[in-house]
């Protein structure tokens, strides 16, 4: 018997499947994680998922495994590096703003203990149902917070679509066996 998913993960290649089945909406709260999905959803911006999930793993490789203090100490030839890297989006801006983007993550880890205890205190650690959506109010407010302290690519539809990739907010369709 073939599970009901949802309708972006029916008729689609097997990695996307997994994605929904495996990691998509479940809570994250491992920092080294959300800086992973903080980048890949930063990178995302103008493509499609599908185009960084088939990437991933060279963006492991090529970030040193989501490393946030590994990527913040990155320097030109590592930006150099990066952008010569076939295996990845080589777009500058999206490299060169994860480099900021990790030294502002630290700095939120510093500040709030860890950057789980940051972005979940957002809705007091509740998980969101919500409806498809690319932004709301939450997400709105987040961008906010988060361009105020310096990241750049966290526009409200990057960090709805990184809520949903975290699982504070569950999107999963009600005929969905994941909802």
């Amino acid at each position: 018997m073939n599970k009901k998913r949802c309708s972006w993960a029916t008729e689609v290649e097997d990695i996307y499947v997994e994605y929904h089945d495996e990691e998509w909406g479940v809570p994250t709260h491992d920092d080294r994680e959300l800086f992973e999905f903080l980048v890949l959803e930063s990178f995302q911006a103008g493509l499609s998922w599908i185009t960084i999930l088939k990437k991933r793993e060279n963006f492991k490789k090529a970030f040193d495994n989501f490393d946030v203090n590994k990527v913040a100490d990155y320097g030109e030839d590592k930006i150099n590096e990066l952008r010569e890297n076939e295996g990845i989006i080589r777009h500058k801006g999206k490299i060169t703003s994860a480099i900021n983007n990790a030294q502002v993550f630290i700095e939120i880890q510093k500040e709030f203990g860890s950057f789980d205890e940051y972005i979940w205190g957002f809705t007091e650690g509740n998980i969101i149902k919500a409806e498809y959506l690319t932004e709301s109010d939450l997400s709105k407010n987040i961008s906010k917070d988060l361009k105020k302290r310096g990241m750049k690519f966290v526009g409200p539809t990057i960090i709805y679509s990184y809520l949903e990739a975290i699982g504070i907010i569950d999107n999963h369709q009600q005929d969905c066996f994941k909802f």
